[in-house]
C-alpha cells in the first residue's frame, strides 16, 4: 500500500511552484532549466524530480492550480455579492477588485499563464484554455449584469477583452510600492467603467 504524502510534501510543491514562477518570469518558460529551478529554490535537481517528473510538469500545476484560483475568487465575488445583496454594477466593481488583489500575489503565476500555456501538451493545454474561456465567460456575464444597456450580444466579448485589456497586464508596469497601489488601480478602472475619462 502507497504511503499517504504528507503536508509538508504539498507544501514543499507550493514552494517549488513559487521559485519556478519566478524562474519562468524571469528567464521565460523556455530558457529557464530544471537546474535553474533547483538552484533557485536552493536544492538538488535530484530533489526536485521527487517532487514533479519534468519541467512541464511543474508548468501544468502551476497553471492548473492558478485557473482553478482564478475561478475560486469569481465563485467567492459570487457568493459575497448574494450575502451582502450587491447590486450587479457594485458585483462586477468588487469582481474588479477580488481580481487585482489576486493579481497583485500572484504575478508571475499570472505571466506564466499568458505565455506558457502554449508549451503544455494538448490535452493539458486544453484544459488550461477551458478554464480560461470559462473566466471570460464569468467576467462577460457580470459586465452584462452590470449594464445591459450597454453591453449587448454584440459587442459583450470586445467590451469583456477591453476590461482584461486594464487589468491582465498589469505585472508588466503596476509594482507594490510604486506611486499607485493595485488597490487604487481598481478604483480607477471602476471609474473607467462607470463614467469613462469624463468626470
Amino acid at each position: 500500500m502507497a504511503r499517504p504524502k504528507s503536508s509538508q510534501h504539498e507544501l514543499k510543491r507550493d514552494e517549488i511552484l513559487d521559485v519556478a514562477a519566478q524562474c519562468f518570469a524571469d528567464r521565460s518558460y523556455a530558457a529557464a532549466s530544471m537546474n535553474d529551478i533547483a538552484a533557485a529554490g536552493g536544492t538538488s535537481k535530484a530533489r526536485l524530480y521527487h517532487y514533479y517528473e519534468s519541467k512541464e510538469a511543474i508548468l501544468f500545476d502551476l497553471l492548473d492550480r492558478y485557473t482553478q484560483r482564478l475561478l475560486a475568487v469569481i465563485g467567492q465575488v459570487e457568493a459575497t455579492a448574494q450575502r451582502r445583496n450587491l447590486d450587479d454594477r457594485a458585483a462586477l466593481h468588487e469582481l474588479v477588485r477580488s481580481f487585482l488583489e489576486e493579481y497583485e500575489n500572484s504575478a508571475t503565476r499570472h505571466v506564466a499563464l499568458l505565455h506558457d500555456t502554449k508549451f503544455l501538451g494538448e490535452t493539458q493545454r486544453d484544459l488550461i484554455l477551458n478554464r480560461q474561456r470559462d473566466v471570460v465567460s464569468a467576467v462577460t456575464r457580470f459586465l452584462r449584469r452590470a449594464y445591459p444597456v450597454r453591453v449587448g450580444e454584440a459587442n459583450q466579448t470586445p467590451v469583456a477583452m477591453m476590461l482584461f485589456g486594464m487589468i491582465n497586464w498589469t505585472f508588466t508596469w503596476l509594482r507594490p510600492g510604486g506611486p499607485m497601489s493595485y488597490t487604487a488601480f481598481a478604483e480607477e478602472v471602476i471609474g473607467m467603467l462607470e463614467h469613462g475619462l469624463v468626470s
